[in-house]
């Protein structure tokens, strides 16, 4: 099966959808499918292409045995309402165009949460007669209102009902979490074309191992506890309440929230972590996603972090699979939703309601004080690993890819994970 897939963020990027879309196709090309995947230049989340890219209207390499088609965009840092979406509709006509293109597909498939590729991807699957498959990671333009970018207005009534359209005329939906579906389904979707395939980690490439000693010293950790949050520093993620939880356990030096990482966020947190003095603040640098290991083996803790508002009770960050793969206690503070569902029933680490600094600061000095807590939480997390494996995660997507190319799609939903 040859599978043309659009993401605008794709390998050298390391959020979440560059990695999943990645880290699945590469078993798709192990399995004897080709896979094309027309994507941007790396710029996300800085909008400053990275080093040695060009945006060029078109590009094409070979990564790992997967055909990368690279398209030019309007480049955009990760933050404004007008110039993301400037940025997210030049991909989708750019895309597009270069879908045209490619040698003929079984089947198209696009990913948000970048919303318009999925418009570019359903064009171009309409355009060439073929089935469509939306995989839907965020409900865009839902979560613009959750994160404050716009209210609610004529815009984003338009935007969701240019979303149900892609709903209704996808073949079939790869839904991220149960909560999506439901959404979707209560929304006047069909449930049996919406299947359900959960995020994950790639277990080849995460283990535990001990401390890393040349990061660990360049970030000044040496001999401290650390509790890590490693990912996107977002207008999502609500950050600013890890600061409010350092600063009220400023007293014990040897805790350390180290946040390693981009994002619209970065500069103010940096910034306001500076004005209040927080040195149990550590800020590292982004690091490429071969690093990834060596930076999660600094943590004693995996914090995973949403804002507190009901839109993140529906998404499960796959942050929480790596930390299981590296066999480390995890740490959640989100909305009681889908994440904590996992982290509960993993029994992996203690869940803290979004936007309470008093409760996250009680749980990690908790933690730090529990060694047999946190040894139980950390073997717990590894053991839940392989139930969320990216292999597992690649079968199943796999298999609702070849219901939408027979034209099947209705029969997708009895795929849950």
């Amino acid at each position: 099966m040859h599978i043309l897939f659009l993401t605008e963020n794709f390998p050298p990027e390391t959020n979440a959808a560059a990695t999943r879309v990645f880290e699945r196709a590469l078993y798709w090309v192990k399995w004897g499918h080709q896979v094309t995947i027309i994507t941007s230049a790396p710029n996300f989340p800085q909008g400053k292409l990275h080093e040695g890219w060009k945006n060029a209207w078109y590009q094409t390499e070979m990564r790992e045995g997967i055909r990368v088609v690279r398209v030019k965009t309007y480049i955009s840092a990760n933050e404004g309402f007008l110039r993301r979406t400037l940025d997210f509709v030049s991909f989708m006509v750019t895309a597009y165009g270069a879908g045209l293109f490619q040698r003929r597909p079984d089947v198209v498939v696009a990913t948000s949460p970048q919303f318009f590729a999925a418009v570019g991807g359903w064009a171009l699957a309409a355009t060439r007669r073929l089935p469509f498959v939306f995989e839907l990671g965020d409900l865009w333009p839902r979560s613009i209102l959750a994160v404050g970018a716009m209210k609610d207005s004529l815009v984003i009534k338009t935007l969701e009902r240019l979303e149900l359209f892609l709903y209704r005329r996808s073949e079939a939906v790869a839904a991220l979490t149960h909560a999506f579906k439901r959404d979707l389904t209560a929304r006047g979707i069909p449930p049996e074309k919406i299947a359900v395939v959960i995020n994950g980690v790639d277990l080849p490439r995460y283990a535990p191992r001990p401390r890393d000693g040349e990061l660990s010293a360049r970030w000044g950790l040496d001999g401290k506890f650390v509790v890590g949050y490693v990912g996107t520093h977002g207008m999502a993620h609500g950050l600013v309440n890890v600061l409010d939880a350092a600063e009220r356990l400023r007293d014990d030096d040897r805790l350390r929230f180290l946040l390693v990482g981009a994002g619209a966020e970065r500069q103010m947190l940096m910034d306001e972590a500076a004005r209040r003095g927080l040195s149990n603040v550590v800020f590292g640098e982004s690091q490429p996603k071969e690093m990834m290991p060596r930076v999660w083996s600094l943590c004693d803790v995996a914090l995973v972090h949403l804002k507190d508002d009901p839109a993140f009770s529906e998404v499960i960050p796959s942050k929480i699979f790596e930390a299981q793969g590296m066999g480390l206690p995890i740490l959640l503070v989100s909305p009681e939703g889908e994440a904590s569902q996992v982290v509960v029933a993993d029994r992996c680490g203690p869940w803290v309601p979004a936007g309470q600094p008093d409760a996250l600061a009680q749980a990690v000095r908790h933690l730090a004080g529990d060694d047999a807590s946190r040894q139980t939480f950390a073997a717990a997390s590894l053991a839940s690993a392989p139930s969320h494996s990216r292999e597992v995660q690649a079968e199943r997507m796999l298999a609702v890819l070849e219901l939408a190319a027979r034209r099947q799609g209705r029969q997708a939903g009895t795929i849950e994970s």
